[in-house]
């Protein structure tokens, strides 16, 4: 071996040409049964994992390894490398040279790649450099060697930083997908890694009639593209990718386009079409437009809402359209009604779970079981589960295309046009009814990845768009195979598909499924992008969780709650949400019942199971939790806290984190319930004391919903809310049927008592669930639940009426928000928050005085200063129309002695004119 660190490596043969070795493909490959060929199996003793990776294009780096030994790379068109352990290397193909990498790495890459850790880095000589583009449509093998060449250990090499460096900056300015002109329709996906590319095109009228056209590869950018001749419109099309697969060998996989604008059913051909062709928009689409634009983010009223839970219990939509696109169209309909009436007290924005193509929904045929039973029986959850797999329902994040329409929701999911013309005259619908359109949208992860039939990123670029780690098998924090948005065109696909459906579907908002798992720079591009397809700004918020292998900034800075401070994209924030529920997300067993919140007995009225739990100061803490809900979770706003020391927000403690982290109130959504976990209702049935009426759980009901409607920030609540929604007490209903995720719109039945929720998620609790949902004195009656709404649109009034509970700044809440009734000695079930409107516009009112009393008895609370002036109730709460009579005629202030009396279990808000 030369000094000073130079390896030479030595491998014999030949590369093969770029087409390989294989037959060209044949109209039976568009036709066959299965989704991909081995065309040559790899040898059973080539690695399989992928522990070296490429740094850029050149330069590596082997964790672990030093860097004096002896590093051989091999190369093999066949993919025939076999490295047995103890042998020299068989079934290589060319030589290549090393080198010892010398000088630093950049210092953007080295900290990216920073969570390697260290090991051996080597390059390739300038020559090699300039064939690497082939090198990478190859077999890579790394390994070390002894003396006499045998093997002591051998991996293949994660591809993507080389891959971007090499292709991204050209690809990113091509056009993707289908683009049709009257002359030609050209087609274009990136496979920088392929052999080979060929088109299957289906004409529209027989999907079976295949043509088999290939495609061209453009070197620079990795695009493969083909331009057919005049315009193809509704034909549809299949790509067969030609390339190694790791572990695998060389594979021919059939598969549809990631930049699929729509799909047949249960998406087996992409659609060749243009989203603005006549035959895609119904009438006066071009017309529609999103009710008038909010002024600031802290404007948002949001509702959450599954496509489905909205129509298919509704007998007053016509069959063919429940669980449909087209039962928003319904305007006469029990759901549209409420939909209509939320929107007139004050809600802005319905935001739909997954719409987009889902890979876990059959879009034909799929059943849909409607059991029944005794409320706390095991017979309706073993039904759900005979056809889970097959029937119509999922929550959605399990995405296949993330730019098409889901077409289980259309009423032909035949016909690629149809999901496309009912999902637009959705948004029409609820843009008529005053409502703007959010999406819940997940790029963090896709269904499957690999070679599985639901694979379509990784069967056409491997080991590109899905994060690996150490051992080069993929990431699956998130659940399932996650993403790396980190890489450029997994960023781009991102971005693309945000602004086709902000431009092409007046989307406007978005939910970011586990958005902490993406880098703050993809995010912040993405907003860029859909305000520039929209023409006008579009509010991105999502879940800013800081967990698994990129958690604390280990790969990138991330979208999540402590790194996106003045970017101005929101995050669901925990704080008070975990104050106010009591316990978290996956707690089991006693403390389902024992961990109580702020309004469900914390302390002051203990369940059986919480006897001796919690003390005062948890409860003054939980309090000063929810104080930081109200002020907007911003980092740098003062208040006393239960020490009575004044400290800023983030130098409170939440679970070891600072529970301030946001720059400014836009930043934030505030929350108590959303689609995951226990609803409300459950909790507070598994929390409250066992003997609380039916009227006071409503009533607790009201007080968390105020809670988020009272705070600084976004404020976001999941249909159902309002009429004590239950699930029946699932955890997790994701996967539950439509039978545990229903709705009544007619509010006279609220779910619960629908027997014990699925035993996947919940049997290890069934013991402690069978006697509450057996217990009929917890299942409300329909009075109970039409109060709890007219008590809802009440709050929602309250919002809407002053621009106090919806300032726009930091600096605002700041001057504006002030809390009393703070500090070691205050009234600990009492929340008071005083609002100063002075020289603020919309405020309507000079000041405001929030009350959140949780007790179950009434609270005096003397504030200083306050002698003689002109308090009143809040009109919304003091009229003959308010749904509370409790607060209307309990609640007063004395002017006299400057005392408020705050009615048990009451929010309240007094005014001065």
């Amino acid at each position: 071996m030369p000094e000073r660190g130079r390896w030479w490596l030595l491998v014999a043969g030949l590369m093969v040409a770029a087409a390989g070795v294989a037959a060209p493909p044949s109209a039976a490959d568009c036709r066959s049964a299965g989704f991909a060929t081995v065309l040559e199996p790899v040898h059973a003793g080539s690695p399989v994992d992928a522990r070296a990776v490429w740094l850029d294009a050149g330069r590596l780096r082997w964790p672990g390894k030093p860097a004096h030994s002896r590093y051989r790379l091999f190369v093999s068109d066949r993919g025939r490398i076999e490295t047995t352990i103890g042998e020299r290397v068989r079934g290589a193909g060319r030589t290549l040279r090393l080198e010892l990498a010398t000088g630093p790495l950049a210092a953007d890459l080295a900290t990216h790649f920073n969570y390697l850790g260290a090991g051996v880095e080597l390059g390739l000589r300038e020559h090699d450099r300039s064939r690497l583009r082939d090198y990478l449509r190859a077999q890579l093998v790394l390994a070390e060697v002894d003396a006499g060449e045998r093997v002591l250990d051998a991996t293949h090499l994660q591809p993507a930083a080389a891959l971007d460096t090499l292709y991204a900056e050209a690809a990113e300015q091509q056009r993707l997908g289908v683009e049709i002109t009257p002359a030609q329709t050209r087609i274009a996906v990136w496979a920088p890694t392929a052999r080979r590319l060929a088109l299957c095109l289906h004409a529209a009228e027989s999907p079976a009639a295949t043509q088999v056209l290939p495609m061209r590869r453009d070197r620079k950018s990795g695009v493969w593209s083909i331009g057919l001749h005049g315009d193809r419109a509704n034909q549809t099309y299949t790509l067969l990718v030609d390339g190694y697969v790791r572990g695998h060998g060389l594979v021919r996989n059939r598969v549809t386009d990631p930049y699929s604008l729509s799909l047949d059913a249960d998406s087996k051909h992409s659609w060749i079409g243009s989203l603005d062709a006549a035959d895609t928009m119904p009438d006066e689409w071009k017309a529609d437009r999103s009710p008038a634009p909010i002024a600031a983010a802290t404007d948002m009223r949001i509702y959450e809402l599954h496509l489905r839970d909205f129509s298919v219990n509704d007998a007053s939509v016509p069959a063919a359209h429940r669980g449909k696109y087209l039962a928003f169209t319904d305007a006469a309909s029990d759901g549209m009604r409420h939909l209509r009436a939320l929107a007139v007290a004050g809600m802005t924005d319905l935001h739909l779970l997954p719409v987009f193509d889902i890979a876990t929904i059959p879009e034909t045929g799929c059943p849909t079981p409607w059991p029944n039973g005794p409320p706390a029986g095991e017979q309706q959850q073993a039904m759900i589960a005979a056809t889970r797999e097959r029937d119509c329902y999922n929550w959605g994040y399990e995405p296949l295309h993330y730019t098409a329409p889901e077409g289980s929701y259309a009423s032909d999911a035949a016909d690629p046009r149809v999901r496309i013309r009912e999902f637009r005259r959705m948004v029409m619908a609820v843009h008529g009814i005053g409502l703007r359109v959010g999406m819940d949208v997940v790029y963090n992860h896709t269904s499957a990845a690999g070679q599985d039939g639901k694979s379509v990123l990784d069967r056409i670029v491997p080991d590109y768009y899905h994060r690996l780690d150490a051992n080069g098998a993929i990431e699956r924090s998130t659940c399932c195979a996650n993403t790396a948005t980190e890489q450029r065109m997994m960023a781009r696909l991102m971005r693309d598909s945000v602004a086709t459906w902000a431009r092409a579907y007046h989307i406007d908002s978005f939910r970011f499924d586990l958005m902490g798992h993406q880098p703050r720079a993809a995010m912040e591009a993405v907003q860029v992008a859909a305000d520039s397809a929209r023409g006008q700004h579009v509010v991105l918020l999502g879940e800013g969780w800081n967990f698994g292998e990129v958690a604390d900034g280990a790969r990138f800075v991330q979208a999540s709650q402590r790194s996106l401070n003045g970017s101005g994209i929101a995050t669901f924030s925990d704080r008070a949400r975990d104050a106010v529920r009591g316990g978290g997300c996956c707690d089991s067993g006693l403390d389902l019942l024992a961990n109580q919140g702020y309004v469900n007995g914390l302390h002051y009225a203990p369940n059986t199971q919480a006897q001796g739990r919690a003390t005062r100061a948890d409860l003054l803490r939980a309090a000063d939790l929810v104080r930081v809900g109200l002020a907007g979770t911003l980092r740098d706003f003062s208040m006393q806290v239960a020490t009575g020391q004044v400290e800023t927000l983030d130098h409170i403690d939440y679970a070891g984190q600072p529970a301030g982290y946001a720059s400014e109130p836009g930043e934030v959504v505030n929350y108590v319930e959303n689609h995951d976990n226990p609803t409300l209702f459950d909790i507070n049935v598994l929390k409250l004391p066992p003997s609380t009426s039916a009227e006071e759980r409503a009533r607790v009901q009201i007080l968390a919903a105020a809670i988020p409607m009272f705070s600084q920030g976004i404020a976001y609540f999941p249909a159902g809310i309002e009429g004590l929604r239950s699930k029946s007490l699932d955890r997790n209903s994701y996967d539950s049927g439509d039978w545990f995720n229903r709705i009544d719109w007619r509010f006279r039945d609220n779910g619960f008592g629908s027997g014990l929720p699925p035993a996947a998620d919940n049997g290890k609790d069934w013991p402690l669930l069978r006697p509450l949902l057996a217990d009929p004195a917890l299942k409300p009656s329909s009075e109970v639940i039409q109060w709890t709404r007219d008590a809802f649109f009440d709050l929602l009034r309250l919002r809407a009426s002053s621009s106090l509970f919806r300032l726009r700044s930091a600096e605002e809440v700041r001057k504006r928000l002030h809390f009393l009734n703070t500090g070691p000695d205050q009234i600990a079930t009492l929340v008071v928050a005083h609002l100063d409107g002075d020289g603020l516009a919309g405020t309507r009112f000079r000041e405001l005085m929030v009350f959140v009393n949780v007790d179950l008895h009434a609270a005096d609370f003397r504030a200083q200063g306050e002698r003689d002036r002109p308090w009143q109730l809040h009109p919304a709460q003091a009229g003959s129309e308010a749904a509370d009579a409790r607060v209307r005629d309990e609640a007063r202030f004395d002017a006299g002695s400057g005392r408020f009396h705050v009615p048990a279990r009451s929010a309240v808000v007094f005014v001065i004119e």
